[in-house]
């Protein structure tokens, strides 16, 4: 069982298993990759002899064959050319000639198993589980932002440790570092530590320094940083490198490691067949592909290299009814008592396995005259989907996780490292269920259809109603419901003894659409935030007081925005504890006004005022002297180089100025602040807070003009 697995460039590929005593290697020299080349239209009869023949000559080839598998998960098997390569590297470029080498036009050919990431098609092809057999050891290596840039470090931190000094006072201290940690995993605050090591180590002339485990290779870079875009959202890839025998997780670039920890990456390992290190650097999306992959594979079913699938016609209705989303009932702004919200579990995973919603089967020919999906018309096979076999398991395995966690909380003495386990695992897979309904519609997904898309948010709106439509019947008035939430009140115009219980209702709605409805929580108040320059309720933006609970649930207002200061975060707050002790918007304008006052004494740490926002593109390409601008002119000043994607963190202090003076970066000896900005900050974020009682900031910022003009007429009357 490999958690991690190398490539030499002799073709040799290295095996390394955990054990309690430390790693251990196995070499192969036998392996040979393998990618497959088919018609892309089944219809068309096309000879692979020829080809066959011209890849047999090829000095990059080790052979050929012609085997039966499926395409597609809707085609039967075919007869289809299999070709294995001398060394992993050179599929893609020998996948690409094969619509050169042969005669027949492009687009006839279509080529498979061609882009999976190294060690994954090892383990797909290999048979070899990558999950640890035993507990795996780490190590983290940090650099302060100062340095990432730097050619030499004058600082390090090894295992919490900082180091400074000279390259051999540090490079002394991370080899001592490996060689008592012997880790298997070597956690990075950037990748670029790898490199920036071995260059010291030569330039300082130490030639056994070594993180690698296997002595003749001491680091592979695997690919080079890059900069890209999904959903409009810029992100940014360091480069990624390898060392022999060890897995890297580079913190800068890390989905799932970031947002769980090494026990949920490790179960998410063992459902991709990902090694730990393919895995922590993985989006939700790669990962899913992955079981996706694996599932196809267990069904001799070949991965597209291009997504090829044409949309089925569509009559202009259907296009019309089908392009909606999920249904929302908007919210009405303002203050409501004795909230209570609910949730449908996993609603679009278990739509998908409740309904058998899988590309493979929507809109299936055998049963073309059926409408199976409510107000679209599309037909659903009789026969079990691959999706559904992808996802019940996690469904399951998720739902036994949480009942776990919930009876260890119930423990006298609760087992925290148990628990943190336990909810790192839940949160890897509530991330594969969240995205599992979005990338049917993703153009690129390898197994995506657009039908799927639209016949889950079809369903979704069906259950959303027939929730909403007993809940009312039962006694309760919904006062905001959106896509699986939905929040109810005790209706006024219905007496108590007629209104049915809330549990008892979920429990029969839960059986009429077969997908469990849960009671989330109940509020002794909850208040919706209208949207800006509107009277309409924002849909996600909103915040609570837990009923006999001392804590509050916000959401999308400043408290939850990553932007946001401590400083003003924390006031947010306090301001929403006033509100609930008094209910009293003067209240809320007095503890906002005791902030501003110690704002402009100059009472609040630097560090409290930090803001952290995302650079969206090169410095160059910014029109407007934005403070990010600012920012950014400061860090290359610095030489500090800072990449679209990434965050940048600074302090406003003065923002009157259009220039790099506008701002000091977070980690620069910072000395005062612009009390004004940081003002106008706190009034937007109480704002959030007293919007719902109709309150803007405007009213505030007169609010507390009439405050303080008794204070300095008093002043004035003393002089």
């Amino acid at each position: 069982m490999p958690f991690s697995i190398d490539f030499l460039d002799d073709g040799r590929v290295l095996e390394w298993d955990a054990t309690a005593d430390g790693a251990t290697v196995t070499e192969h020299g036998d392996y040979t990759p393998r990618f497959y080349v088919a018609p892309r239209d089944p219809a068309t009869d096309l000879d692979l002899t020829t080809l066959q023949s011209v890849y047999d000559q090829h000095p990059d080839v080790v052979g050929t064959e012609m085997v039966a598998r499926r395409p597609g998960f809707r085609r039967d098997e075919e007869t289809v050319l299999a070709v294995d390569v001398a060394h992993i590297d050179r599929v893609p470029p020998l996948a690409r000639q094969a619509r050169q080498l042969s005669a027949y036009p492009v687009g006839d050919l279509a080529c498979f198993n061609v882009d999976f990431s190294r060690e994954f098609r090892y383990c797909l092809e290999t048979g070899a589980d990558p999950t640890p057999a035993s507990e795996l050891s780490t190590l983290r290596l940090s650099v302060p932002v100062t340095e990432t840039s730097n050619d030499i470090y004058g600082e390090l931190s090894v295992a919490g440790d900082t180091v400074t000094g000279s390259p051999t006072d540090i490079l002394t201290a991370v080899q001592e570092g490996v060689e008592a940690h012997n880790p298997d995993v070597l956690v990075c605050s950037t990748s670029g530590i790898v490199p920036t090591l071995y260059e010291m180590a030569t330039d300082a002339g130490i030639d056994e320094f070594t993180l690698s485990r296997w002595p003749s290779v001491d680091y592979q870079q695997l690919a080079s940083q890059s900069t890209y875009s999904s959903y409009g959202r810029v992100g940014h890839s360091p480069a990624r490198y390898n060392v022999p025998g060890r897995a890297i997780i580079d913190e800068s670039n890390t989905f799932f490691y970031g947002e769980t920890n090494l026990d949920g990456v490790l179960d998410l390992v063992s459902r991709s067949k990902k090694p730990v290190q393919e895995l922590a650097w993985a989006s939700i999306g790669n990962v899913l592909t992955a079981i996706q992959i694996c599932e196809a594979h267990n069904r001799g079913v070949l991965v597209p290299w291009n997504s090829w699938r044409h949309e089925f016609y569509k009559p202009m209705g259907t296009l019309h009814d089908a392009d909606r989303g999920g249904f929302i009932f908007a919210p009405e702004v303002g203050v409501h008592e004795d909230v209570h919200e609910l949730d449908f579990s996993s609603l679009y995973p278990n739509i998908i396995c409740t309904r058998n919603v899988s590309p493979d089967v929507i809109r299936c020919e055998c049963h073309h005259d059926r409408d199976d999906v409510p107000g679209l018309g599309y037909s659903i096979c009789d026969e079990r989907g691959y999706l559904v076999d992808v996802l019940q398991p996690i469904i399951d395995a998720r739902d036994e996780i949480k009942a776990a966690i919930h009876r260890e909380q119930q423990c006298e003495n609760p087992d925290e490292d148990r628990l943190a386990e336990l909810e790192g695992r839940s949160g890897a897979l509530k991330w594969i269920l969240v995205a599992c309904f979005g990338y049917q519609g993703f153009s690129n997904a390898k197994f995506g259809r657009i039908e799927c898309h639209e016949a889950i948010n079809a369903f979704a709106r069906e259950i959303l109603l027939t929730a909403k439509q007993r809940l009312e019947a039962g006694g309760w008035r919904v006062v905001h419901g959106i896509v699986d939430s939905i929040w109810v009140t005790p209706d006024p115009d219905v007496d108590d003894e007629d209104r049915e219980d809330l549990e008892a209702l979920a429990t029969e709605i839960t059986e009429a659409v077969e997908i469990r409805l849960e009671h989330e929580a109940h509020y002794d108040w909850v208040a919706f935030v209208p949207q800006c320059e509107s009277d309409a309720g924002a849909l996600t933006k909103y915040f609570g007081k837990v009923a006999g609970a001392d804590e509050f649930k916000v959401r999308g207002i400043e408290a939850r925005q990553r932007s946001t200061p401590p400083f003003i975060e924390k006031i947010q707050r306090d301001c929403l504890e006033q509100f609930d002790a008094t209910r009293s918007p003067e209240a809320v304008l007095s503890s906002l006004r005791d902030a501003i006052d110690r704002l402009h004494a100059g009472e609040v740490p630097i560090e409290d005022l930090v803001e952290r926002n995302r650079v969206s593109k090169p410095l160059e390409r910014y029109t407007q002297n934005t403070q990010n601008v600012a920012a950014l002119k400061r860090a290359r000043d610095q030489n500090l180089a800072v990449h679209p994607g990434q965050d940048i963190e600074y302090v406003v202090v003065d923002d009157e100025k259009n220039s790099r003076e506008r701002v000091a970066l977070a980690h620069e000896d910072i000395e005062t602040y612009d009390a004004s900005y940081y003002e106008t900050q706190l009034i937007r974020a109480v704002e959030s807070v007293l919007s719902p009682l109709g309150w803007n900031r405007t009213e505030i910022r007169r609010e507390l003009a009439d405050i303080r003009m008794p204070e300095l007429t008093a002043f004035t009357d003393r002089k």
